[in-house]
């Protein structure tokens, strides 16, 4: 005995001096996996290796605890932090088989918490020998129950789960305190092997564990006999649970994870707890979501039916587990789930799904499906289901309202950006039909030729130039040599017609390409880059010819939202975001950049309105006037002013005398003024006239008065466009192929894209009510003669209303007995 106790000292003097400090469990940090959110608190996606839900003491169910104890360490609460009879037994078995083997030794929890936290698995004599020194030094510096709370939130308990909070979850897809007493007792059992014995990866094994749990549960007391006996009869429904995601919104959730990484780091990111919540709506994401698959399947249908994806051998169409094992292997595309056809004739075709259900269609359901002959080809309707399907085609099924629908894969892509026009806050965003087939996203990345969807941008160029909506151009042929692109140019209108002097609001809503041509060619190339680069495009994409007036840049369609979010807040160019808002695992939202917001109350402080007749820098800028310089002076002492108030120079050079002068609200950051707000209100009623007379017809469907938009279609039908707004939501959609191929020659924007676009205002402005659009001062109203674009006077026929910037009125148009010098000429500029 004498021995023994100068062996433990001796052992004492040398191990515990080195052992780690226990002050460290106390801050110790979880690793818990990255959570994104909308804006409305639905959980979109987690990000992590390890499925961690922590849980305090207090959170975990008595009796889950007591489960943990009967299998683990049933004297936890009365023992030194080591098992003596159990550690005794180590020692006689590790003797007994001169160290080859592993032993049971009696762990307890206070054990398992000090090798998961400080040491390693190895199996040596040297490391249990500084387990039980260090698990005793933890128990005489934690309390049993931070002992155990440490253990139940770290242990390992297989399929990635770590803790019990993320073990319910994974197994059951419950919170820990839903568990039923056999579920607690299958969990508690899993420490022991969880990689081997789960009820997933080994049923058999893992009920024989949980029958062990119940019965030391019931030995202990902790449950009844009656408890019991339920419990061993319960059967066992534990499956592989995915986090409980309520919103498929994956490509802002891709965002939203890179801005993670940029920020503190993939392993930070995931592994810190981190909460993102995205500006996402749940209900827009969703709406997005079916305008888009609804707009790509009507494509598809329109270009007919081009075969099955694959044709099975016959004879597995006897094995029904194989179908269901190739059917459960075979990836669901967006909404278009994979099924099999078992038997198909004249009248109809049966087909089995992967969730093994069977369904029926008739030669309604497949009529739309004429063979796909060429792009702009299609054989005639089938007049027979087997003219279409066989048995052992794999197709796809789409939901519809009378049932499941046959349906392909779209060949074509869209992409879809809504934001707030006031703030910047992407809402809504898709990149393309499926995520997981594809995770290019469209709609940040891909950049596409808008087509007529950038003429609104030249036309404000225009007013801005001293043209009025009222003012005539010529719409006729012009042939001239283009430096971007590197030949001789003739523009066309869509229709290959030419229409001679045209009003500009006329040649906005019915896009004639010529007119816009002939005003850059008036403005200056140059000049009009300038003008259209503030609303927030890159110079390098802009053509440097004229051939940019027919949108040939280069942009992506968040880009151009952005840019129309200008016309739709009265002039302000505010910046696309996505994250509302970063909170760390102890519940502090951190600072994120502060984002411009359109303040059309608060004057123009930051007004800078670029004028491609204003003198240029040396770096093609406008250059300053005066009244911008100052504005940058006020802007200047503001600063200067705010540093002061907020303590940018502390008196004593404390931290704390600085943090004590930064408090109050935030001060909002107001977005730069680009375009005055009488030329976004002129463009606003011109593009309200696209859609009520001209190619956004369609868009009726809402029976809306505040809505503007400007449908885009580019050479051959490659890139087709629809972007509009109202106050409240500026929404762009694109369709196209990623190849660049045509879409086909019927194809435009105002067919493609225009359908999405309305489907999805459909229901992002349900409840919404209309605002009206007062005339901003500055604007005046006149008669003119539709034909000349000059006033008339009271009562002249056939006059229509038009609206002109004060000062910029056209001429009075003279009687036929009267003559002036100062009749406007058409054909002037050219």
């Amino acid at each position: 005995m004498a021995l023994s106790v100068i062996g433990f000292t001796v052992l004492w003097l040398i191990i515990v001096p080195s052992l780690p400090s226990v002050d460290t469990l106390r801050d110790v940090e979880l690793q818990v996996p990255l959570r994104i959110y909308s804006a409305d608190d639905r959980l979109i996606t987690t990000v992590g290796e390890q499925r961690r839900i922590p849980l305090t003491i207090d959170d975990i169910p008595l009796q889950l605890k007591q489960a943990f104890l009967a299998a683990e360490d049933d004297n936890f609460y009365r023992h030194p932090g080591i098992d003596w009879r159990g550690t005794l037994r180590g020692v006689f078995g590790y003797v007994r088989y001169m160290g080859q083997r592993r032993v049971p030794g009696g762990s307890t929890i206070t054990q398992q918490v000090a090798r998961r936290f400080y040491l390693s698995n190895e199996f040596s004599l040297t490391r249990k020998v500084r387990e039980i020194f260090l698990a005793m030094k933890i128990e005489r510096e934690l309390s049993k129950d931070e002992i155990l709370e440490l253990y139940l939130n770290k242990e390992f308990l297989g399929h990635r789960a770590y803790g019990v909070g993320a073990a319910a979850q994974i197994y059951y897809g419950k919170a820990a305190e839903e568990l039923s007493i056999a579920e607690t007792a299958m969990i508690a059992g899993l420490p022991q092997r969880p990689s081997v014995v789960n009820p997933v990866t080994n049923p058999g094994l893992a009920l024989d564990r949980r029958s062990y749990v119940l019965g030391r549960m019931r030995d202990e007391e902790f449950i009844s006999q009656a408890e019991y006996e339920t419990a061993m009869i319960e059967p066992d429904n534990a499956r592989l649970h995915g986090p409980q995601a309520e919103l498929d919104a994956p490509w802002i959730a891709e965002i939203a994870r890179q801005e993670a990484v940029d920020r503190f780091g993939a392993n930070a990111a995931y592994t810190r707890g981190y909460t993102i919540v995205t500006t996402a709506d749940s209900r827009l994401q969703q709406a997005a979501d079916r305008a888009v698959r609804d707009g790509l399947d009507s494509y598809d249908r329109r270009h007919g039916w081009r075969g099955a994806e694959r044709e099975l051998d016959t004879a597995l169409l006897q094995n029904r587990e194989g179908l269901l094992e190739l059917l459960g292997n075979t990836r669901v595309i967006g909404d278009l789930r994979p099924a099999v056809v078992l038997q198909s004739s004249a009248e109809s075709a049966i087909l089995l799904e992967r969730d093994g259900s069977e369904v029926e269609l008739g030669l309604e359901a497949v009529a739309w499906a004429r063979e796909h002959l060429a792009r702009d080809a299609l054989a005639a309707r089938p007049e027979a289901v087997e003219q279409v399907l066989s048995a052992g085609d794999l197709v796809r099924l789409r939901p519809g309202e009378d049932g499941p629908q046959l349906a392909q894969v779209p060949e074509a892509q869209a992409a879809l950006v809504s934001l707030k026009p006031d703030t910047g806050a992407v809402v809504a965003l898709v990149g393309g039909l499926d995520f997981g087939a594809s995770q290019f996203n469209r709609a940040t990345q891909s950049r596409r030729q808008p087509g007529s969807a950038f003429k609104p941008f030249i036309y404000a160029a225009a007013i801005d130039n001293g043209y009025t909506p009222a003012s005539l151009v010529n719409d006729a042929p012009i042939v001239f040599d283009d430096p971007s692109q590197e030949r001789t140019w003739k523009p066309m209108n869509f229709s290959e017609r030419f229409f001679g002097p045209t009003r500009l609001r006329e040649a906005m809503v019915h896009s004639r390409n010529l007119i816009s041509v002939r005003l850059v060619m008036d403005m200056g190339v140059q000049p009009t880059i300038d003008y259209v680069a503030d609303f927030g495009f890159k110079r390098g994409e802009i053509p440097n010819g004229p051939s940019m007036a027919l949108g040939s840049a280069s942009i992506t369609p968040l880009e151009l939202a952005t840019a129309y979010a200008v016309f739709a807040n009265d002039g302000f160019a505010v910046e696309p975001h996505f994250l509302h808002a970063i909170i760390d695992d102890e519940g502090r939202e951190l600072s994120l950049p502060p984002r411009p917001i359109a303040c059309p109350e608060c004057g123009d402080r930051e007004t800078r309105v670029a004028n491609p007749q204003q003198p240029l820098n040396e770096d093609g800028r406008n250059a300053p006037r005066e009244l911008d310089l100052e504005l940058a002076a006020d802007r200047g002492r503001t600063e200067e002013s705010t540093q002061d108030q907020a303590g940018g120079e502390a008196t004593d050079g404390s931290d704390e005398a600085n943090a004590g002068d930064l408090q109050g609200p935030a001060v909002p950051v107001y977005a730069e003024r680009v375009i005055r707000p009488q030329t976004a209100w002129l463009i606003r009623s011109m593009m309200g006239d696209v859609i009520t007379d001209g190619t956004g017809r369609r868009a009726l469907a809402l029976g809306r008065d505040d809505l503007a938009g400007k449908t885009g279609t580019t050479n051959d039908q490659r890139d087709t466009w629809f972007s509009g707004f109202n106050p409240h939501l500026v929404t762009t959609v694109w369709v196209g192929m990623d190849d660049n191929e045509p879409l086909g020659r019927f194809e435009q924007g105002g067919r493609t894209a225009l359908p999405i676009w309305v489907d999805y205002m459909q229901v992002a402005l349900n409840g919404s009510p209309e605002r009206p659009d007062p005339v901003p001062v500055g604007i005046v109203e006149a008669r003119i003669d539709p034909e000349s674009g000059l006033r008339v006077r009271s009562g002249a026929a056939g006059a229509v209303d038009e609206w002109f910037p004060a000062g910029n009125l056209p001429p009075l148009k003279q009687r036929e007995d009267e003559e002036s010098e100062d009749a406007a000429d058409p054909y002037e500029i050219f």
